[in-house]
């Protein structure tokens, strides 16, 4: 049996547009281009492509684990890129988020030459092997308290060939730094996500008690605690209030908040 691609793409659209997924025609052209192991730009640039057999087989699983199981597309394909890199992701971390670039940028133009960095809750790694990618003068380590995330962000390291130094901490680790970086858990508690978070992300990296910030409020004491005099937090949408005064409140003279590309409040800086 052989399916023109055309074709494939309208039914798979179909089921992802019943599902309510938010991107159904990006969703359907990755998952066929994954099925067909092709770039989803020969989906665009071959005319006579067709898909066939095993592929069809595979096509269908993977139209039918994002409609129904609603598993993230990144999950589906086992990676995600973020920055100028491309990390393999699963269920033990959280999917990049492409708002979370923000917080590398703020550090990669902000910190000055060789700087002792930390990435405190580095789940797959994004943020500390983005850093590393880009300043490769900065001393680089990530910490996450989970085990099962230190796996994925090690060998996403070693996969990319970048120096980062791995921790397993429950907060800052251990270590002379002079700047943090972190993409801390900041849900409050029993709020409603999207089914493909609430299923299948970890909720370890997701929710952070009755006003999201036990997390964020305990690595700033942390951080004041020891003189690191650089800290930069992503936070949700509506958390900059607050954060910016938690970071006051620790000593930190110059506080501010920058707004990710939709216009939403989401790191803020303190030094």
């Amino acid at each position: 049996m052989t399916i023109p691609v055309r074709d494939a793409l309208d039914s798979a659209l179909v089921a992802l547009n019943a599902a309510g997924v938010d991107a159904p025609r990006l969703d359907a052209e990755l998952l066929l281009a994954e099925a067909l192991g092709v770039e989803r730009t020969r989906l665009y640039i071959d005319r006579d492509l067709s898909i066939e057999g095993p592929a069809i087989r595979r096509f269908q699983d993977l139209v039918r684990r994002r409609s129904i199981g609603r598993e993230p597309v990144a999950y589906l394909l086992g990676r995600k890129g973020f920055r100028h890199i491309d990390l393999q992701v699963d269920r033990r971390v959280l999917v990049p988020r492409p708002e979370t670039e923000l917080l590398v940028q703020l550090a990669v133009e902000g910190l000055a030459m060789g700087t002792r960095v930390v990435d405190v809750g580095t789940g797959s790694g994004a943020v500390a092997l983005a850093l590393a990618d880009e300043r490769p003068d900065l001393s680089v380590t990530a910490s996450d308290l989970s085990p099962e995330a230190l796996e994925v962000a090690r060998a996403n390291g070693q996969r990319l060939g970048l120096d980062v130094t791995w921790a397993q901490a429950d907060g800052l680790p251990s270590g002379d730094f002079q700047a943090v970086v972190a993409n801390l858990p900041y849900v409050v508690d029993g709020e409603a996500l999207a089914p493909e978070i609430a299923r299948h992300e970890p909720a370890l990296a997701l929710f952070s008690g009755p006003d999201g910030l036990d997390a964020i409020r305990a690595l700033v004491e942390q951080a004041a605690a020891r003189r690191v005099g650089w800290i930069a937090l992503e936070h949700g949408f509506e958390q900059g209030d607050a954060v910016r005064v938690l970071l006051r409140m620790a000593g930190y003279a110059e506080v501010r908040t920058e707004r990710d590309l939709a216009g939403l409040e989401r790191v803020t800086v303190g030094c």
